[in-house]
């Protein structure tokens, strides 16, 4: 249309141009001469109609412009915000996404000062112990509690340390980015791929991850299929050296927060600065490790929680929200994926018979989850919903 309307505008003034100069020599070779105030009224009268003309046709062209900006931006709105189920869970969302956004890119950045955290407290903790704590097991205590502390005490060790490291550098598992004819429940509406079953995306990894659990900013990686059962290994071994700490050390961090305390007497005590230095290093550790042992002891009892059900973190809301829906129609939610408590616990642990207790769970094992992550064994007896 714009097309059309320049054309028309340029056709026009072409039109009155030629039908101007026409005019003036027509009337300067035929009808006789004219005097110059005659020629410079029509010289006047040209421009102002070429300028009128231009104004015109600036004025189209921007009108225009502007209208198709306008549409332009009502259509980029719209399609920005409407969609037919569009309800007030869609509405807060796009309200948060900025929040979300900050959130997931700092714990990103987070994820290597936390990993950093972890790594410095749990080597002042087995400094202390090193430096302080045995010296006095060994002065004090019987030879059978001596070996106790030095046999448990590394065992302890080794696992925590173990476990950490597989569960920092475990990939947590990822779906098949090319086309499969593995069995599919969804289409992640962020990568675009299918989704096996127990696989959810994750927007600090901006992937998909198989039986995906959490982000945890303390691994600053993901919990999923191929790590799960070291950073729960870490998070039990964590807790129960903790618990053994603050057990092992309470009578040394009693007499240190009284040596402590008998400084502000009048006069002080004479203490030596490598004494200072022990007692508040004793009541460092057993501040810390009673703090911890409280905070990841609640932590690890959760997951038990969720292992027991044959549960992930993000598969407890999802059927939760399920189950209730379930009981609104008259029926019972049951999970697809539970075999029993124990078998629940051997399939986590990938224990296929009696020694694996002692050679996968009390010791250190790299072996491989019971499934791939794609396919679920899911009991044949039990169904997703039954009549109550």
């Amino acid at each position: 249309m714009c097309e059309r309307v320049s054309f028309s505008c340029k056709h026009e003034l072409n039109h009155f141009i030629s039908n101007s100069v026409e005019n003036l020599y027509g009337t300067r070779f035929g009808g006789g001469m004219r005097s110059w105030r005659w020629y410079l009224s029509r010289v006047m009268r040209l421009f102002l109609r070429w300028f009128r003309l231009c104004l015109r046709r600036g004025r189209r062209k921007r009108t225009n412009r502007v209208r198709d900006l306008w549409n332009y931006g009502t259509v980029l709105m719209k399609s920005l915000y409407y969609n037919a189920l569009t309800n007030s869970d869609t509405v807060l969302d796009c309200v948060f996404e900025p929040i979300y956004w900050l959130v997931d890119n700092m714990t990103r950045w987070f994820g290597v000062v936390f990993v950093s955290l972890v790594i410095t407290l749990t080597s002042s903790i087995v400094i202390i112990v090193y430096l302080c704590v045995l010296p006095i097991i060994f002065s004090t205590y019987p030879l059978h509690w001596i070996l106790w502390h030095l046999c448990y005490g590394h065992w302890n060790l080794l696992m925590l340390v173990f476990h950490y490291y597989k569960a920092i550098t475990t990939c947590p598992g990822f779906p098949p980015q090319e086309k499969s004819d593995i069995p599919t429940v969804t289409i992640c509406k962020k990568c675009i791929v299918p989704k096996p079953a127990r696989t959810h995306h994750c927007s600090i990894c901006n992937r998909c991850i198989l039986k995906m659990d959490h982000h945890c900013p303390w691994l600053n990686n993901c919990v999923g299929h191929f790590n799960h059962r070291y950073f729960f290994s870490f998070c039990m071994f964590m807790t129960m050296g903790c618990i053994y700490c603050s057990i092992s050390a309470k009578d040394m961090f009693l007499d240190a927060y009284n040596a402590i305390e008998s400084s502000y007497q009048t006069p002080p005590p004479s203490f030596t600065r490598e004494e200072k230095m022990l007692h508040k290093s004793l009541v460092y550790l057993w501040v810390l490790t009673s703090s911890v042992s409280v905070a990841l002891g609640s932590l690890t009892l959760w997951h038990a929680v969720l292992i027991t059900r044959a549960e992930t973190s993000v598969e407890r809301h999802i059927n939760n929200r399920e189950r209730t829906r379930l009981k609104l129609r008259g029926k019972i939610f049951r999970n697809p994926y539970h075999h029993g408590i124990l078998n629940n616990w051997r399939r986590f642990f990938g224990v296929e018979k009696r020694s694996d207790w002692l050679t996968r769970v009390l010791l250190p094992s790299a072996h491989l989850p019971h499934e791939d992550g794609l396919l679920w064994d899911c009991p044949a007896y039990r169904n997703n919903t039954v009549v109550i």
